[in-house]
């Protein structure tokens, strides 16, 4: 038959056979190359064009997945490689649903999450169960298809980050009643199978809840212990940080499986287990995120969508009924389990709609548990076409109200870690657009220096000026130290677009090295300076002046001093350290902001390390100091070094303010107990917060 033969032939079946789109062509390509340019062209093509009519573009690629799989125009083939970099971008979703997820907001919102979790689980299985009983089916089968009302895929998570709204409370509690409700519904799965069986006895509970139990408690434990040895022994290796936080994911998944559970819940727990260790706004985070929502998650998206039949619902009456009953208890359950718990906690109506329309979503879990119901013969064919229907509708429905809906959560909504009110005055407050120099000498130290001043620059939407300075003593300058001068400076850049934010590279011969700084400040409307300190000063320096307190006693801009122990990322906890003096200076509500920032992105704890004098008690308002009630304070008696030295860890980071005698002759500009500190333990990491009188 010739070529044209063959065309007239297939369009005579599409005509002949309208429902059944996929005889457009005879057979799907197989080639890597255009499968692989057909998938890319769907992931640059249906976004843009479903956000250009107001709709998420998640939707167009579930949709544009339906239009060219097998049940479409078959051009694709729902392959292993499909199935594979499907899996992989459900992993993904699941991981940075994890990594958007701060061990201390759970902590905080725990209450929350837990009877969020519980609801949305609870409710639907009860719903479902009844539903499916009136529909005739066994009390097996009515409680395996009701655990997949319960479970849900948040499909709409990259919306939500999009929006700038992952931190709310309502966010958070979403996050973490989908890791309640998820192993509690594969808990379903994996009971209903063993007792279809006939093989639920007690080796299986045995075997279930401690392995369980010990699965959680090594994750969530052994992770960040094994990643912050990593990051300190090879954090120079952009490359090597990325390949482990990949290979945590996949052997914490893995690990998920052999104890038979699902691994999309070993992804997330690895997710809340190594988000300690990678700042928010740092570029190994922007990678991760830029990897996963440009590649992955759009791979799984468009799996999805393959995997459904819009036509398959035509060729049993019995499937509408079953498909419209298990659409309607879904929504409905799902709605009164956001509902009911957002009331409770006293949730405005938008974040209750974002929780209901994040946890509508069914897909990952739902297939799975249906493909094994299916396999073992608990359902049939006509359930699984309620359960594509099912996954159809609320596929398209959860993003576009998470989408409509999340715009109207505003920030008296935040967790409980964002909360209170700064100053007006405050210079790091999130809208002030700094602009941050900070001067790069050191290769060994710049990394550190930098990601502490790209946390301030990209947390308040400001810009990063990195500074190198060649002193002009008259000799002739080698082409060398012109080659180091632009190495620091590109490798500043780099990191900068790394992590998305602006950028102005300084390179300068001055006649010294503190008065370009100083120059350099004022030329370029700096608005904060970060300092490397090496951790103490000689009295030579302290006498005639190092480079540090030359700055510090001319500065008109605040200056940040830091001296690094360890890499600034693998930070645990952030301690604030005061006495009674400092509570009463104007200044001192900054130093308190900055803590907070830096425990914020950092993902650590926020410590306030109060030194009290052996004969009085002085109370700390902490509203007043636009922190939340529950935020940790230490209150200790006796020497504040000592004191100090006892509390604050080697994977800690200790910020204090600056002494008042900056322009003592003889003594440190950073004050004497930061230099006493920083003296006697090499080992704790320092900053050091002066700020202009």
């Amino acid at each position: 038959m010739t070529y044209l033969g063959m065309h007239l032939e297939t369009w005579y079946q599409v005509l002949t056979e309208p429902l059944t789109f996929s005889v457009l062509f005879t057979a799907p390509i197989t080639a890597p190359v255009p499968v692989f340019l057909i998938i890319m062209a769907i992931m640059l093509i249906a976004p843009l064009l479903f956000e250009r009519f107001k709709l998420p573009g998640v939707v167009g690629l579930i949709l544009a997945g339906m239009a060219v799989g097998p049940y479409g125009l078959h051009l694709l083939e729902r392959d292993k490689t499909i199935i594979l970099l499907g899996t992989v971008g459900l992993l993904f979703l699941m991981f940075m649903a994890g990594l958007e997820t701060s061990l201390n907001d759970l902590k905080y919102n725990a209450d929350k999450a837990v009877i969020f979790g519980m609801a949305t689980f609870v409710l639907p299985m009860m719903f479902g169960t009844v539903a499916m009983l009136l529909l005739g089916y066994s009390f097996l089968a009515s409680i395996l298809v009701a655990s997949c009302f319960a479970s849900h895929t948040l499909l709409a998570l990259p919306i939500v980050s999009k929006l700038g709204i992952m931190r709310s409370q309502a966010i958070t509690a979403t996050l973490g009643g989908t890791l309640i409700t998820n192993v509690l519904a594969l808990l379903v799965l994996a009971i209903v199978v063993k007792a279809n069986q006939g093989s639920l006895n007690l080796s299986f509970w045995l075997f279930l809840i401690p392995s369980l139990s010990i699965y959680t408690f090594a994750t969530l434990w052994g992770v960040p212990i094994v990643g912050r040895w990593f990051f300190r022994r090879f954090g120079h290796d952009e490359g090597a940080e990325f390949t482990f936080v990949l290979a945590t994911l996949f052997v914490v998944s893995y690990a998920a499986e052999l104890i038979e559970i699902e691994p999309i819940i070993g992804a997330f727990l690895a997710g809340i287990a190594i988000t300690q260790l990678i700042p928010q706004l740092s570029p190994l985070m922007n990678r991760i995120q830029f990897i996963g929502n440009t590649l992955f998650v759009p791979f799984f998206l468009i799996s999805v969508g393959m995997l459904i039949n819009p036509t398959i619902l035509m060729s049993e009456p019995r499937s509408l009924l079953v498909a419209g009953v298990m659409i309607v208890t879904e929504v409905i359950s799902k709605f009164l389990a956001a509902w009911g718990p957002g009331k409770f906690f006293g949730f405005k109506f938008p974040s209750i709609m974002v929780m209901f329309g994040l946890s509508v979503a069914q897909a990952a879990s739902t297939l799975a548990a249906i493909t094994v119901a299916f396999q073992i013969k608990l359902v049939d064919q006509v359930t699984v076409n309620g359960i594509i229907a099912m996954i159809l509708v609320t596929c398209i429905a959860s993003p576009s109200i998470t989408a409509r809906w999340g715009q109207g959560i505003k920030l008296d909504d935040r967790t409980s870690t964002d909360d209170g009110k700064q100053p007006s005055d405050n210079p790091f407050a999130a809208d002030r657009n700094l602009r941050i120099l900070v001067p790069v000498a050191n290769p060994d130290t710049e990394n550190n220096l930098l990601q502490l001043a790209l946390i301030l620059a990209k947390k308040t939407g400001g810009t990063l000026l990195p500074l190198h300075i060649i002193l002009d003593n008259q000799e002739p300058r080698t082409p060398d130290i012109k080659a180091q001068q632009n190495q620091l400076l590109a490798a500043a850049e780099t990191a900068a677009h790394a992590a998305v934010t602006a950028v102005e590279a300084i390179g300068r011969v001055d006649d010294s090295v503190d008065k370009g700084i100083l120059r350099t400040a004022r030329e370029r409307n700096a608005d904060v300076i970060v300092c490397g300190w090496k951790g103490f000063s000689t009295y030579t320096e302290n006498f005639f002046g190092s480079v540090i307190d030359n700055v510090v006693n001319h500065t008109i801009v605040p200056v940040i001093i830091a001296r690094f122990s360890h890499p600034i990322k693998s930070t645990k906890q952030v301690f604030l350290a005061f006495t009674e003096i400092e509570i009463s200076s104007p200044v001192f509500q900054h130093s308190v902001s900055l803590a907070q920032v830096l425990a914020v992105e950092l993902k650590g704890s926020l410590q306030l390390l109060h030194v009290l004098p052996r004969t009085r008690h002085i109370p700390l308002n902490l509203e007043e100091m636009g922190l939340n009630s529950e935020v940790s304070v230490q209150r200790v008696r006796g020497n504040f070094i000592h004191k100090i030295s006892m509390v604050v860890g080697k994977d800690d980071l200790l910020v204090l303010t600056a002494g008042t005698h900056s322009d003592t002759l003889g003594l440190p500009s950073v004050g004497i107990q930061p230099e006493a500190i920083a003296r006697s333990h090499r080992d704790i990491s320092l900053i050091v917060v002066h700020f202009p009188r």
